[in-house]
Parts: C-alpha cells; structure tokens; sequence
C-alpha cells in the first residue's frame, strides 16, 4: 500500500489550520471532541469540548462555526486514521494484518456511533470517508483471501458489518469487547 491515496486525506489537510499554534488547538480540539462523543454521544457539551481541549468556546466556534463541522471533523479524522493504521499494518502477514486493523476499526466505532447521529450517509464527507476506509481495509482483506488464511466466501462489506454489529453491543469493558471479536474472527479465519 501506498501512503494516504485516501480522499479522506484531503478533507483532513484542507480543514487544518496553517499556522502551528492554530493547528495545535484544532488538534486538541478534534481530540477533546473525540472523547466526549465517546462519553456522552452527541450531545456532548461544546463548551465541555472546549474546555478539556484547554482553549475558549470562541476558538472551537473559529475551527467549527457548527456542532455539524465539528462532527465531521472528528469524523474525517477518525477515519484518516484508520487508513494510516491500514498502511501501518500492511506489510505484516495477511491474518495479522487484517485483524490489527479490524481491531482498530472496532475502537472507531465507539466515535462514529456518536457523531453518525449527525451526519446523513448521503453527505460528501461520509461518502468519502466511506471510499476511504474501503480503499484501506479492502486490501488487506482480499490479502489475506489470496493467502488462504480468510473465508473467501465474504466480502468487505460482510466483514465490516459484522465487526460493527459486535461493537453495538454493550460490554463490560474493552477486554470483554475483545474476547468477543476475537471469537467472531475464529469464524472468519480459514482452517488449518
């Protein structure tokens, strides 16, 4: 794989800013966003956003004049790096590859369960990112297909929803959230 042939890529770069201390606080910004979505969902305080980035409301309203430009942000980010972590893993072996990035994938899920109640899976920022994450995570599946150690009966979009209809689940915690992919992956795992 290649670095970040992603549109997503693009979205993230574009709404940047330049200037490196505008850029850390955007970054704390996303960061901050991040994980109160994670903690209340989407209706998570902005100025709670503000304040655990260390910034004022009036610096997140000049990186994110709406609640909608920070979900997308967030969005875009989290999905920018899924595709880095794709490229990260891809010289691994196939089957470990692949499940390095489904776990990760399983852990953005905990975002994009918040901020999808805002975006409409029609919007250009969600079909990119869509794009995005197919052109990632597709690849390493097919690999490990071609290297016989995945079911070659499914396809990414098979594999993608089952990791998200695991992760809709309420868990104990994150090692139980664990088990329970690592059991679904079993199903997917060829015999050998």
């Amino acid at each position: 794989m290649t670095a970040m042939p992603f549109p997503v890529s693009e979205i993230v770069a574009s709404r940047r800013p330049h200037r490196k201390d505008a850029a850390r606080n955007f970054d704390a910004l996303l960061t901050a966003a991040r994980e109160a979505f994670a903690e209340h969902g989407a209706e998570a305080s902005l100025e709670d956003i503000a304040r655990r980035a260390g910034v004022g409301i009036g610096t997140l309203y000049r990186n994110f004049p709406t609640r909608r430009d920070l979900f997308e942000s967030v969005y875009a980010d989290e999905v920018n790096a899924l595709c880095r972590a794709a490229v990260e893993v891809a010289d691994r072996e196939p089957w470990e590859a692949l499940t390095a990035w489904l776990r990760r994938f399983a852990g953005y899920m905990v975002t994009k369960r918040a901020v999808r109640e805002a975006l409409n899976d029609e919007s250009d920022i969600f079909m990119a990112c869509r794009e995005s994450m197919y052109a990632a995570g597709g690849p390493l599946l097919e690999r490990a297909q071609q290297a016989g150690v995945a079911r070659s009966d499914m396809d990414f979009g098979d594999l993608l929803r089952m990791v998200a209809g695991i992760t809709a689940t309420a868990f104990d915690d994150d090692a139980q959230r664990d088990r329970v992919l690592a059991i679904a992956l079993d199903g997917v795992r060829t015999a050998r």
